[in-house]
């Protein structure tokens, strides 16, 4: 169990982002984005606006969007979706006809918003490893020449592919844990040593980590917004992150 509200304007905060920065990139109301960082939910129109718009605000973060929206439907989810707008007395039909078109324009802004965050990240997963994903086109040849020339050979070397990337994310959920978090191995220069408080988080991009945890039952961990499951239960416990998952370091396995 952590604070939705504070991690959210906390990391917005350490990024330097205004709510209009968000705004603009995420097409969330300001007005939204901070009532998700107040926790003050019954100001957004329903619970599916709440949990599509947390999930798009913590992805633009960096953080793991499914894990805010299942601390919000493990504290506030009642079940039903009913709309939390207030009811207004009928007026006319010509009212109502207005507010129809603005809800549907709403629902679809919305939509549209979520829809190029999503794509963003994809783009983000896709192309982040910083591989060039379009050659150069060859040369096919001139259809008219000045002069002849003597054929040449072309040569074509294969780049190799950079080693993916992995975005790691730690959040501790159920008590404190003590961390020392490396790159790439034991012997890599050190990224965090320390005690990672209840609620606190911490995020790691690299190729690969050794991490030694103290104890990893205590927090929850996602790969490139996919969660995992941690080994060790409640015992001190090494392990290597790659982006195809944990497993233990050779010095404990």
């Amino acid at each position: 169990m952590f604070e939705i509200g504070n991690s959210l304007r906390e990391a917005r905060y350490r990024q330097g982002l205004e709510l209009s920065d968000v705004e603009l990139a995420t097409k969330i109301r300001s007005r939204y984005l901070q009532a998700l960082e107040e926790e003050s939910f019954d100001a957004l129109p329903a619970q599916t606006y709440v949990k599509g718009f947390l999930r798009t605000y913590a992805d633009y973060l960096g953080l793991d969007g499914q894990l805010y929206v299942d601390e919000y439907n493990s504290r506030y989810s009642v079940g039903e979706d009913e709309p939390r707008e207030p009811v207004v007395a009928r007026r006319s039909s010509t009212v109502h006809q207005r507010h129809r078109r603005l809800e549907r324009r709403g629902v679809l802004l919305g939509l549209a918003g979520i829809a190029i965050v999503s794509a963003f990240f994809i783009a983000a997963f896709k192309y982040g490893s910083g591989n060039d994903n379009n050659p150069p086109i060859p040369n096919l040849g001139a259809t008219t020449t000045s002069k002849t020339t003597a054929p040449t050979r072309t040569r074509h070397h294969k780049r190799a592919a950079a080693p993916a990337k992995l975005r790691f994310f730690v959040v501790a959920t159920r008590g404190n844990c003590w961390m020392d978090v490396r790159n790439y191995s034991s012997s890599g220069r050190t990224l965090y040593t320390g005690t990672l408080q209840y609620h606190q988080w911490q995020r790691f991009v690299a190729r690969r980590l050794w991490i030694n945890f103290g104890s990893p039952s205590s927090v929850e961990a996602a790969i490139n917004g996919r969660r995992v499951t941690l080994p060790g239960g409640g015992h001190p416990v090494m392990v290597l992150v790659s982006p195809q998952g944990v497993s233990l370091s050779p010095a404990t396995s």
